[in-house]
């Protein structure tokens, strides 16, 4: 009997994890993010050179726009920086923004969606409106005002994003909790003498987190691409050396059409994670509503 029990929780919990890696496509694309997470991981170690170390030939002179070659396998930049260097060096920090951010505004959305959708009355229709302010303002143009009104920091860039990206979670979850406060097991948690915090966390947050997730991995490419614009803008961290950053350098320096070896590999990396970041948001959509397995 136990041992049929631990079976059947086996499969309730690969189950998913089964269904998300069925396809071939879903499967590459967790192999790629994998990929480009060790990268930001191990981006210190495996990087030939710092993002803004100038390389030297051997007459002392700088390499500037040097093609790629057995010394800079992706060539180098006009200042000659070692482009492959950058692109390591911009997975660490591009990453870094997509999922702290990522991360933050499901954490925001959920909270938010949770209480206006369980207390309802004034205080949901606070939030909700607050929502829609948020939904009002477009991000680039407030964000440029933002960062030119205080000083360009990585911090700010992900407070930034986090602001921007939880208003469509807290809609969702509130609705989803809208639909789960009716249900019986609500009633009879009340019935018992369970208060409104407890309930929240004891009986429904348990089954919007699925929904929580899939804000996060979606969080996470949005919140890549959206740090990448702003630094290709030029409103990013100049400390910092990310995909976007590359991209405004090559742009700044007119190199766009000339060096393609500086701007095809930021630009390859960044389309590459989206793509594949996509692909695993599709999957795991495929897996909260079975529905869509059908069509």
């Amino acid at each position: 009997m136990k041992a049929t029990e631990h079976s059947n929780q086996t499969t309730r919990a690969t189950g998913p994890l089964r269904l998300l890696l069925r396809s071939p496509a879903s499967l590459l694309s967790a192999a790629v993010l994998l990929l480009f997470t060790l990268t930001a991981v191990l981006a210190p170690y495996i990087a030939p050179y710092g993002p803004f170390d100038v390389a030297y030939s051997a007459g002392h002179h700088v390499v500037r726009l040097s093609p790629p070659t057995a010394h800079h396998w992706l060539g180098t930049t006009n200042w000659g920086m070692d482009v492959l260097s950058q692109v390591l060096w911009g997975t660490r920090v591009s990453l870094l923004v997509g999922i702290i951010s990522a991360v933050a505004s499901a954490l925001i959305g959920t909270i938010v969606g949770l209480v206006a959708g369980y207390v309802g009355g004034w205080i949901d229709e606070l939030l909700m409106r607050a929502t829609d302010v948020a939904f009002a303002l477009p991000f680039l143009p407030f964000a440029m005002v933002v960062i030119s009104m205080a000083r360009p920091s990585l911090e700010l860039t992900i407070l930034l994003i986090a602001a921007f990206l939880w208003r469509v979670t807290a809609r969702v979850i509130r609705a989803q909790v809208l639909s789960l406060r009716t249900r019986t097991f609500v009633r009879a948690a009340r019935v018992c003498g369970s208060g409104p915090v407890k309930i929240m966390v004891r009986h429904i947050l348990p089954n919007v987190l699925p929904l929580s997730f899939l804000y996060v991995a979606v969080g996470v490419q949005s919140g890549v691409m959206l740090e990448a614009a702003l630094s290709f803008l030029g409103f990013g961290d100049l400390n910092q050396q990310s995909w976007g950053y590359m991209l405004n350098s090559a742009f700044r320096a007119g190199a766009m059409r000339t060096a393609w070896w500086w701007v095809l590999p930021p630009s390859a990396a960044l389309a590459l994670f989206v793509v594949c970041a996509f692909m695993i948001t599709r999957a795991y959509e495929d897996v909260l509503n079975p529905r869509l397995r059908l069509e």
